[in-house]
């Protein structure tokens, strides 16, 4: 587990949901330095590829590549192994891909020199009841989430991606040792954008969150720096 020493110590990850590489540097030159974790999302990834990934170690900061694998094993197993090279610490896989592909991908990182830690997105923070009824799933969204939630670590997978609203259910289920990725962070008076189940920074670290990746509340803020200091402060009033 990635914080080996107090594996309760809730970190922050800027998702950093900019078009451009050439807007990275800029950004974080104005969040504390404290924040060493930044997300690398699809948007990012698709235009500017291995120049963020790039721009990003060359900053010492360590990278989330949010691409959600979902694909046939093989594929996934090699995507995993490519991502390695690039200094990758933390990677999401969907858990819905299923048994085999989780296995695939956790095979593929203790395989590598560099292992990045996988995580496996359990229901996106954008669902709720009403979209899981619509896509054929008959099970309490809550459930669902927890279903897949074991179904990823018994694949041998490092941790999950919930919402907050299901960290301390499936910190229950699991136990200590899961990395738990909470998107949907917003502060209270903050907007909910296309998110639906968010929660506070103090809520999510009472949940047993271990990553809290936040967007838009510091990136789209007219003093990002300010705005991330007040979600950091959040959270160490909540230990």
């Amino acid at each position: 587990m990635i914080n080996a020493e107090n594996p309760r110590k809730s970190k922050v990850i800027v998702a950093l949901d900019v078009p451009c590489a050439k807007d990275i540097s800029p950004l974080i030159s104005q969040i504390p330095d404290e924040i060493e974790w930044y997300k690398v999302g699809l948007e990012l990834f698709i235009s500017e590829g291995n120049q963020a990934i790039e721009i990003l170690t060359g900053m010492n900061k360590r990278i989330f590549l949010d691409l959600k694998l979902h694909d046939i094993p093989r594929t996934v197993e090699r995507a995993v192994k490519t991502a390695s090279q690039h200094s990758v610490g933390l990677l999401t896989v969907h858990a819905s891909g299923g048994p085999a592909m989780l296995r695939a991908a956790a095979t593929a990182a203790a395989e590598c020199d560099n292992p990045p830690l996988i995580v496996a997105v359990t229901a996106l923070t954008s669902l709720d009841q009403s979209d899981l009824t619509a896509l054929g799933v008959s099970r309490d969204l809550k459930e669902h989430a927890r279903a897949l939630g074991r179904l990823a670590v018994d694949s041998g997978i490092d941790g999950l991606v919930c919402s907050p609203h299901e960290a301390a259910a499936l910190r229950g289920d699991l136990g200590p040792a899961p990395i738990l990725v909470t998107p949907g962070i917003r502060m209270p008076e903050g907007e909910l954008g296309d998110q639906k189940r968010v929660a506070t920074p103090a809520d999510a670290v009472a949940a047993g969150s271990d990553f809290l990746v936040v967007g838009r509340p510091i990136v789209q803020a007219d003093n990002p720096g300010s705005a991330a200091r007040k979600i950091l402060d959040q959270m160490y009033s909540a230990r």
